[in-house]
């Protein structure tokens, strides 16, 4: 059995998609999921992309993928990484898969001198908080994400015109 990572290329648009609409499925949030190979393709493979993604390949086979941005940190006073998406195939879990794409995210904070790796997980999602807690991730108990979205976000972006 074999895994390699990589970083996307263009023709992964399609399987990306596929992912994301897997891993939004799992989340039980399908019905939010709006976007399109041209999206992802515009996003991921434009002339300066602002989002990155590693494929996990098990036996040639796409099974998971972390989706992920710089940050920055204004009290580290270094940039990071955000952590958008990591998924795998749930009949692929426990084969190390997730280990590595986090692996890899962390082996490029380390190489580039970023202070941080983060992520949000959902509440009720126990295994994967199980998972990120068994490599040393710890929750941020203290804070809580907040979304300006949709009529809110075109509401409030309109009042700056």
């Amino acid at each position: 059995m074999s895994l390699q990572i990589r970083p996307a290329e263009a023709g992964d648009a399609a399987t990306i998609v596929r992912l994301i609409r897997d891993l939004a499925d799992y989340e039980r949030l399908l019905h939010e999921v709006r976007i399109t190979e041209a999206d992802l393709t515009a996003a991921l493979f434009c002339e300066t992309p602002r989002v990155f993604c590693d494929i996990a390949r098990w036996n040639g086979e796409p099974v998971g993928l972390a989706l992920w941005f710089y940050t920055f940190s204004t009290f580290v006073g270094r940039h990071g990484i955000w952590l958008e998406d990591l998924f795998v195939e749930p009949d692929k879990r426990g084969l190390g898969i997730g280990k590595a794409l986090l692996t890899g995210l962390a082996e490029r904070c380390v190489a580039e001198g970023l202070g941080r790796l983060e992520w949000s997980v959902l509440d009720w999602n126990a295994p994967s908080i199980a998972f990120y807690e068994s490599l040393g991730a710890r929750p941020m108990s203290d804070w809580t994400t907040y979304r300006l979205a949709d009529d809110a976000l075109a509401s409030v972006g309109r009042k700056g015109v």
